[in-house]
């Protein structure tokens, strides 16, 4: 049974219990300038648990996942979360009929209320099941991220049109790689990974992209968004907001939608998050707010979980006065060491090699001074009681 304080140290150094010999030797490379953590370090924050959804079938919309905003569940009740474009003080004109949501003709596009940045978004769809017109006449709306980016909705079932206009495109900007539609009435499904662009200084960090899933076919694969897309003219790559409505377009038809939810993602590196490499800057910033965490929960400590619990903090941050506190710590703990006659050292063993161990560690990657002498003296120590591995 690891003790927390001990275990804390598994995570950042790569210590361990002499009671945990899955984590008896150092592993992964500490923090650097553009990593906060460690490789495996239990000090980053833990994903949160989340109860995944069910599937669809053409006759039961499946459930959503346990995280996620639920923006239309069938019911006419959830249709209050929309409202008309060009007018959001009157409610949209769209009706609701046998559990879909339906577009009418006419009546403009459609939006929610509630604002979104990048996510996954889950949507369903249904081009009338009797054909009527061809090309973008046939089945005709999209799914606007942010009410910018059009993910096209169109019925391609035997119906061809230009490439960057099929079912599943990033409209104007990229084919999909596959059309993957049912026919004409059937229930389509989109799972779609957005993430918006990132500038900073009016300058590019992130071009933003869609990967989008038809029917479980990967159509597009971290497309570029190229500005996001239009009608005609080429878009060039611009700043959007941080936040913007969720739009489904009337286009003339009577498309069904059902079962539209959306899971807000967390922000990458880029745009403040931890997720992949961080500005320097923005590393640092988190390195010393960990240091600080730590330090603070050392406090609260005694002996050797103390001890360990700086050596901790000293991957992160590598202040003098923590230093001091290790060396001054290490002195004192090897001196009471050499009292203990040889014959009664095993019940310290473990205590040991793991102290030499977290020792080597901070000393290899230059967290604490190359001509500290106390790991000379603890080898001594290890060799003399013949604890050496083999």
């Amino acid at each position: 049974m690891l003790i927390r304080p001990i275990a804390s140290v598994v995570s950042c150094c790569a210590l361990a219990f002499a009671a945990a010999p899955a984590f008896a030797a150092f592993y992964g490379d500490p923090p650097d300038s553009t990593h906060p953590w460690a490789v495996h370090d239990m000090n980053r924050p833990q994903p949160p648990l989340v109860t995944p959804g069910t599937f669809s079938t053409p006759e039961q919309p499946g459930r959503p996942p346990s995280d996620a905003v639920v923006l239309f569940d069938g019911t006419a009740a959830s249709l209050s979360q929309w409202e008309a474009d060009k007018s959001p003080a009157e409610p949209t004109k769209w009706i609701v009929k046998d559990a879909a949501m339906q577009c009418v003709p006419g009546s403009g596009y459609i939006r929610t209320k509630e604002s979104f940045g990048d996510c996954q978004l889950h949507v369903e769809w249904a081009a009338p099941e009797k054909v009527a017109g061809d090309s973008q006449g046939r089945g005709n709306s999209g799914v606007f991220l942010m009410g910018q980016t059009e993910i096209q909705v169109l019925d391609n079932y035997n119906n061809p049109t230009y490439a960057d206009g099929f079912a599943g495109s990033l409209y104007g900007v990229n084919p999909p790689h596959a059309n993957a539609l049912q026919p004409p009435g059937a229930w389509q499904v989109y799972d779609i990974i957005f993430r918006r662009p990132i500038y900073k200084n009016g300058q590019v960090l992130d071009s933003g992209r869609f990967t989008v899933m038809l029917n479980g076919v990967v159509v597009q694969d971290a497309t570029p968004l190229e500005g996001g897309g239009g009608h005609k003219g080429r878009s060039k790559d611009h700043p959007l907001a941080e936040k913007g409505p969720l739009k489904l377009q009337d286009h003339g038809n009577p498309v069904r939608y059902r079962n539209i939810w959306i899971r807000p993602l967390p922000p990458r590196a880029t745009d403040g998050g931890d997720m992949g490499a961080m500005t320097p800057e923005a590393a640092t910033a988190k390195k010393l707010e960990i240091a600080k965490n730590l330090r603070a929960d050392a406090e609260k400590l005694n002996g050797k979980p103390q001890l360990l619990r700086r050596m901790e903090a000293l991957c992160y941050e590598q202040d003098a006065a923590t230093v001091n506190q290790v060396l001054t710590g290490i002195t004192t703990w090897i001196t009471k060491l050499q009292k203990i006659p040889t014959g009664q050292m095993e019940a310290q063993k473990g205590d040991i090699l793991q102290i030499r161990d977290a020792l080597k560690y901070l000393m290899q990657f230059k967290f604490l001074p190359d001509d500290f002498k106390a790991l000379a003296q603890i080898v001594q120590i290890i060799q003399s009681n013949g604890w050496e591995k083999k």
